[in-house]
This record gives structure tokens, C-alpha cells and sequence, in this order.
């Protein structure tokens, strides 16, 4: 008896063993998901699993893309094919044509990549909304165009895309202007980051160069940013049919 009180004496006097806890990372800000536990595999596991989440909605995003795309290349057809004609532009009649070819086709690539890049590595569960907000403005600014029957302003410089994104390059595609648009698109998508000011400084610098190339008139320049957040709302409204977790 003497020898079992006395183990259970030293027993209760030694310090107990607790199991080590994982981890953690720093809390998420305001309004986002806090991030999981530190686990080897754990980012891979996450994103394959947002990804198999919204597999219907990434399918239905491509199909989506797949026919703003042939919008695209349809009007862009058209109205390379018909006669349009050059009108004055208070502006552009003040500025020589400067030559910014490759800022006016890298730096816009650059940008349009990164926009589904983006989401495609840091966040899966957002690749279908960039996927739809993106094919919804394209297809307004292709329907736009066919009803704006205006040539390429005088002295434009002539530019070059590389392999198949020559194939989305056209004329008199004016109103409006696509490489102010789409940037500018990037700023309202990742409104909850940083990287918006890159989409937005973006928008302002293609703004800039296409004028400065005489690739755009004014109206088509200015009208984007309008023309860019409306298409944005409505993507929201459609979005919130599409997907019932969509929140802006």
C-alpha cells in the first residue's frame, strides 16, 4: 500500500506532458477567411479543393470566355472590312503620334495575364468571376463597336501583336477603348488588394499611350472607365444568380 501511494504521489508531482499545437498564421484582416493551420500540402489541398467547389462555375466561365472571344473576333472582322471614316479630336489634332509600341503590347499582355494569374494562384475560388467579369466586358465592347463607324485616327502608329494575339488585333475597333477598359476592370476585381493600384496605375498608362499613338480617339479613352464599371455591376447582379457564395 505504502509503495502504491508513494508512485501515485510521484506521479502527480510530475509536470504533464501537452501535446504541441499546430502552428498557426497571423489572423486574415476584416471580412476575410482566416487562413488554416500550417500543414505541409495544406495550400495545395485548399486550392484543389476550391477548385473541385466551383467546378461547374469554372466550366460555364470558359464557355463564356470561349464566346466573347468569338464576339471579339466576329465585330473585329466587321469592322476592319467596312469603310469608316476619320473625324477631329480636340485632343489628338494637339499631340504628335509617338511611337510606345511596346508598352502598347507587352505592358497591356502583362496585364491581362496577370489578371488571371492572380486569382489562378493566390485564390481558385475567384478564377470564375474574372473569368465571367472579363468575357462580360468583352462582349459590350464588341457589341459597341459595330455600331460605331469610325476609322483608326490619322497618323496612328502601326504595331504588331506576337503569334495568335495578332489574330485579336483589328481596325477601326474605336469605342472604346479596350486597353483602357480591361486594366481598369482589374482595379474593381481585386478592390481587397493591393494589387488593385497595379490595374489602376495600368489603366492610366495604356490610357496615355494609345492616345499618345493616336490609336484611340479621346471619347473612346474617357468613356472606358464609365463604360468599365457599368459592365462591372452588371456582372455583379448576373454572378449573384450564377453563384449563391458570390459577395462583392
Amino acid at each position: 500500500m505504502t509503495a502504491v501511494g508513494e508512485n501515485s504521489t510521484i506521479a502527480a508531482q510530475r509536470p504533464a506532458i501537452v501535446a504541441p499545437r499546430p502552428r498557426l498564421r497571423p489572423l486574415a484582416p476584416a471580412g476575410e477567411t482566416v487562413l488554416a493551420p500550417e500543414i505541409p500540402g495544406a495550400g495545395v489541398r485548399a486550392w484543389t479543393r476550391d477548385v473541385l467547389a466551383c467546378r461547374y462555375l469554372l466550366v460555364l466561365s470558359c464557355v463564356f470566355l470561349g464566346v466573347a472571344l468569338l464576339a471579339d473576333y466576329a465585330c473585329g472582322t466587321y469592322v476592319t472590312s467596312r469603310p469608316a471614316v476619320q473625324v477631329p479630336d480636340l485632343i489628338l489634332d494637339r499631340l504628335p503620334p509617338v511611337n510606345l509600341a511596346f508598352l502598347f503590347t507587352y505592358g497591356y499582355m502583362t496585364l491581362i495575364v496577370g489578371m488571371f494569374l492572380c486569382p489562378l494562384l493566390l485564390r481558385a475560388r475567384m478564377l470564375h468571376v474574372v473569368a465571367i467579369q472579363f468575357s462580360l466586358l468583352l462582349l459590350l465592347r464588341s457589341l459597341s463597336m459595330i455600331f460605331t463607324h469610325l476609322a483608326t485616327p490619322a497618323g496612328a502608329v502601326t504595331v504588331e501583336f506576337p503569334g495568335i494575339f495578332s489574330k485579336l488585333y483589328f481596325e477601326n475597333d474605336m469605342f472604346f477603348s479596350g486597353h483602357t477598359a480591361m486594366p481598369f476592370l482589374g482595379f474593381y476585381l481585386f478592390r481587397h488588394s493591393p494589387i488593385r493600384y497595379v490595374f489602376l496605375v495600368g489603366s492610366i498608362v495604356m490610357a496615355i499611350v494609345v492616345l499618345a499613338m493616336h490609336l484611340h480617339y479621346s471619347i473612346d479613352v474617357l468613356s472606358a472607365f464609365f463604360m468599365t464599371y457599368g459592365s462591372y455591376r452588371m456582372g455583379n447582379v448576373l454572378l449573384r444568380k450564377l453563384d449563391p457564395d458570390y459577395t462583392e
